[in-house]
C-alpha cells in the first residue's frame, strides 16, 4: 500500500539513482508538488540540515515514511500510479 505524498512528508527512495549519488532507502523531504501530484521535488539533507541534492521524482520512486501506527481511520490511500 502506498500513500500519496504531501508537501513536507518525509519520504524514502525506493530505487537507486546513481546519476545523483542517491540510493534506495535514503531519506528526504517532499518540498514541492509538481504537475498536480504527478511528481515531487525531494530535498536530501545531511545531519546538519545542509541540502546535498534536490531532485524531481515520480510517486513510484518514493514511499512516505510513517512515525506512528496506522489505524483504520488513518490508513494510507492507494496511489493511482
Amino acid at each position: 500500500m502506498t500513500k500519496i505524498a504531501k508537501l513536507l512528508d518525509v519520504v524514502a527512495l525506493t530505487t537507486d539513482l546513481p546519476e545523483y549519488n542517491l540510493w534506495r532507502g535514503q531519506v528526504g523531504t517532499a518540498v514541492e508538488i509538481l504537475a498536480n501530484g504527478a511528481a515531487f521535488e525531494v530535498e536530501f539533507s545531511d545531519r546538519h540540515g545542509r541540502t546535498y541534492e534536490s531532485v524531481g521524482l515520480r510517486p513510484n520512486q518514493i514511499m512516505v515514511l510513517h512515525f506512528e501506527p496506522i489505524t483504520n481511520e488513518s490508513s494510507p490511500v492507494e496511489a493511482a500510479v
